[in-house]
């Protein structure tokens, strides 16, 4: 396990490993059965994507309204009086055109061979009106560089409102390798003969593997847990693997 340390000026950013909320953005908590709507905590690559990284919260206890007038990025907020804690005030500027950024002031110390990417929050992909800030995707080698400054967002559309709640994640980090070392080559006949007998395999036993996990949602969509099956015997075997006696 890879141990990060961190430092916030702000504490109530809290940083930690990204949870699913349900109930909350990941959805309803309805069971996976026939006539449930769905949502993405029923998608396990979801699930699993979501909580990939680290969230952040929304530190401040006024909201912030982003919107676009007249062609201009508009910050709404009521911010009170400069707290001279040696910071920008407020902490959200616009940035160019079409973003604006955020003094976050935030420092995660991550291994050399390691780096922190930007992301926005899984839950801007779950919001049924829209409204959850868009972070712009940045790389940041925080292993000798002490310090994250600010982040960029990028501003809505016209006629479309992003809002920063009190205690609500607006965005999310992952750390991922800081160089990227890896070739993109076509499969060779035999790899993409063995993963074609792979695949129609998983096909013609989707009955079984997916037997008592199928649902109909009700917006007539198809589920089944041949997929979240398979990963936990991939996992089993691959614990089995580790442990085995005389390893």
């Amino acid at each position: 396990m890879t141990i990060v340390p961190y430092r916030s000026f702000e504490p109530r950013l809290n940083p930690h490993r990204t949870k699913i909320e349900v109930p909350g953005w990941a959805g309803k908590p309805e069971p996976r059965r026939d006539g449930s709507h769905e949502y993405g905590w029923h998608c396990m690559p979801f699930v699993e994507g979501a909580q990939y990284g680290i969230e952040l919260f929304y530190p401040f206890d006024n909201e912030l309204v982003v919107t676009q007038q007249n062609g201009q990025v508009a910050l709404t907020s009521t911010w009170g009086p400069n707290p001279a804690s040696g910071v920008n005030w407020p902490p959200f500027r616009t940035f160019g055109e079409d973003y604006y950024s955020y003094q976050i002031l935030i420092d995660l110390k991550v291994p050399d061979d390691m780096a922190v990417l930007t992301q926005p929050h899984p839950r801007y992909f779950t919001s049924p009106v829209n409204d959850v800030p868009l972070a712009v995707p940045a790389l940041l080698r925080t292993s000798w560089w002490p310090m994250m400054a600010f982040v960029i967002f990028k501003a809505p559309p016209a006629g479309v409102t992003h809002t920063f709640r009190a205690g609500e994640p607006f965005m999310q980090m992952l750390l991922v390798p800081s160089d990227p070392e890896f070739e993109l080559v076509p499969m060779t006949e035999e790899q993409a003969a063995e993963r074609e007998m792979r695949s129609r395999r998983i096909h013609d036993s989707r009955d079984t593997l997916g037997k008592d996990t199928t649902w109909l949602s009700s917006t007539n969509t198809v589920f089944d847990g041949t997929y979240h099956n398979l990963m936990r015997a991939a996992r089993a075997k691959a614990k089995g693997a580790a442990t085995k006696p005389g390893d």
